[in-house]
């Protein structure tokens, strides 16, 4: 490097050497950028369902008729019934999930899990199109689904792409791709939504979505490649295995054990955070337009500190010091914020809070997270990790959505007190799983030969 050249310079020149002798990464960043680009594009008009005051723009007639009978205002309920359908779905499809995983080769399983959801958003664009009552509950749970099963699918793809050490380097610039993606997407609703409309973004996800198929396709000769190098009988074939592996695998294995709990809180947190934030922000800034200024802010900060951590700092501490300092660091920073806010829940705080609890998730506990399911097998990685990624985390949302309920009429000193406490929860799982990954090896061994024959 010159002496010329800036800090910032010398890392693209690293970006781009990484690049040149990996072309897997690539493709991984491409995967990454159109996966996120596709779900922000239908994130706002996501939002826009859970934040409308009308039931009926939401609801099916016939659900809020049923809520009439009772004496509920089904209005008055609306995220927690969102949220609450959300998991009953999660729960649902866990085991066709896990069917699929076991009684499938990866070469039909993963393209066919992205083309449901391509199916599923023509769907949609032909609902918006003709106003069909109710479509909006059914696509807020929808996209709730589609983020979580299609991130938890690429995360155990990239596991079988790249080894530890690879993860370690890659997984920082990996995840940089996926944030501009998610600076891209929503930039793209802006602009498209008053000219093309809401129905038609909907072909515009789908596309970028047809585009991560490509990606998959492209990267599998790397996939199997890998298994060969780890000499890997089941070679691109079924996993086998029990439909429910994932459930038992995460009771019984020590680290899924603990990533269940730091999970679980994790989502408490970002749960409590962001319900208890929407009501001071309601009673700080009087109108709409100011109240769309502060989220604005608030999602360009966490953004561009998300993408300035992951370029800069991700791949440094996880080559030099492991996932310690990726997940300790970031859980004590928000025991520390939600002490603070407890005593003082002013507004800009709570920003702060909130930027520094999602940009550490993101450009840091998530690529954490991630590196361990290189070290495990196949089956926990596919299996294990979508229990995790998606039933825990859908439970803990459900959970905390109505703690938030019940806290709320107690004003937000009693939230952030009890948010206190899941932080500390939050702390003692990412120390679980800090102790039990020391008992993994570096790379597992090979696959064990149990899954059924056929072709790769």
């Amino acid at each position: 490097m010159s002496s010329g050249q800036t800090g910032a310079g010398w890392r693209l020149a690293r970006l781009r050497a990484a690049l040149a002798a990996s072309p897997p990464l690539w493709w991984a960043m491409l995967y990454f950028f159109c996966l996120l680009c596709g779900y922000y594009v239908l994130r706002p008009v996501r939002d826009a369902m859970g934040a409308s005051s009308d039931a009926a723009a939401v609801f099916p007639r016939g659900l809020i008729e049923l809520g009439g009978r009772f004496g509920i205002e089904v209005g008055e309920f609306m995220l927690q019934l969102l949220f609450t359908a959300t998991f009953i779905a999660m729960v649902v499809l866990q085991p066709l999930y896990g069917a699929l995983v076991s009684r499938f080769p990866r070469r039909v399983f993963l393209p066919a899990v992205y083309l449901v959801f391509i199916a599923c958003l023509l769907g949609f664009w032909w609902a918006f199109d003709s106003s069909i009552p109710g479509r909006g509950a059914v696509f807020f749970v929808w996209v709730a689904v589609f983020n979580l099963f299609a991130v938890t699918v690429f995360w155990s793809y990239m596991a079988d792409v790249f080894d530890n050490a690879n993860a370690k380097q890659f997984y920082g610039y990996i995840g940089a791709g996926g944030t501009i993606g998610a600076l891209v997407g929503p930039a793209i609703t802006r602009f498209l939504v008053g000219p093309v409309g809401v129905a038609n973004l909907l072909l515009v996800s789908a596309g970028f979505i047809a585009v991560c198929l490509l990606c998959i396709m492209r990267l599998r000769p790397w996939a199997l490649a890998r298994e060969r190098g780890r000499g890997g009988a089941a070679e691109g074939r079924a996993m086998g295995g029990s439909v429910l592996a994932g459930l038992r695998l995460v009771w019984q294995r020590p680290l899924l054990r603990a990533l269940a709990v730091l999970m679980f809180f994790g989502v408490g947190v970002g749960t409590l955070l962001y319900n208890e934030q929407a009501a001071i922000v309601r009673a700080a800034y009087a109108t709409a337009e100011e109240r769309a200024a502060f989220y604005s802010l608030l999602d360009w900060a966490i953004n561009g500190l998300t993408i300035a951590i992951q370029l800069l700092l991700t791949r440094f501490l996880l080559q030099r010091y492991g996932i310690a300092p990726l997940l300790l660091l970031p859980a004590l920073a928000i025991v520390l914020g939600f002490a603070a806010l407890s005593a003082s829940p002013l507004p800009m705080l709570v920003a702060l809070v909130q930027i520094a609890t999602r940009a550490s998730e993101f450009s840091l506990a998530k690529p954490a997270r991630e590196t361990l399911y290189t070290r495990v097998e196949r089956e926990e990685r596919y299996k294990a990790k979508a229990v995790i990624d998606t039933a825990v985390y859908r439970g803990g949302d459900l959970t905390f959505v109505w703690v938030h309920k019940a806290l709320a009429a107690l004003g937000s000193t009693t939230v952030f007190l009890a948010g206190l406490g899941v932080a500390l929860g939050m702390t003692y799982g990412a120390w679980r799983v800090v102790r039990a990954e020391r008992t993994l090896p570096e790379d597992p061994a090979a696959e064990p030969s149990n899954a059924p024959s056929g072709p790769t």
